[in-house]
């Protein structure tokens, strides 16, 4: 872990003093206050595709295994790079992760591990606990919230794409499971 006062060298320097204060506070308490702020309301109903908006129907992909089919993700391409306006000789493509239920996921490791007798229950639940603190690089935990049924995981290691015209710009408003707050 980065000790939080080195990460204040790194903050904008912009910001008004309270701004400031409630920027470290918020910091400081950091994982803890993981709770429904890392969602915004403001956005849900507009058709424009953003960075961080969990969409229901992606087509999805794991190989070696070359079956497609639908499942939730979240798109990880910058919204400027996904907006359709911006003319660019070659057509971008949208990446984005599976949304995984975290349940599903703790179940497979319980087979995996603590049914095998390779690790014990306490191994698991750890490892449970720091997705759920953030502090596992590669899986982004997405706690549950709205249309978002179950505490969820997104694995930044496991991208699919497809083509920016796949998600027709009318239809977001109701694929929209989420949008993340900034």
């Amino acid at each position: 872990m980065i000790d939080f006062s080195d990460i204040e060298k790194y903050l904008p320097q912009y910001l008004s003093k309270d701004a400031n204060v409630n920027l470290f506070a918020e910091l400081n308490d950091f994982p803890k206050n993981i709770d429904n702020r890392i969602y915004t309301n403001y956005l849900t109903d507009n058709n424009i595709l953003y960075q961080g908006d969990g969409l229901n129907n992606l087509l999805t992909v794991v190989f070696p295994n070359v079956e497609i089919h639908e499942a939730p993700g979240m798109i990880l391409s910058n919204t400027c790079d996904i907006d359709q306006t911006n003319e660019r000789p070659v057509d971008t493509r949208l990446v984005y992760a599976t949304i995984f239920q975290l349940e599903k996921y703790k179940s497979l490791l319980f087979k995996k591990f603590v049914e095998t007798g390779k690790k014990n229950e306490e191994y698991v639940m750890e490892h449970i606990d720091k997705i759920k603190k953030q502090y596992i690089s590669h899986i982004f935990y997405l706690p549950a919230w709205g249309a978002l049924k179950n505490d969820s995981i997104v694995f930044f290691d496991r991208v699919n794409n497809c083509s920016n015209s796949y998600i027709e710009r009318g239809e977001i408003s109701k694929k929209r499971i989420f949008t993340l707050s900034d």
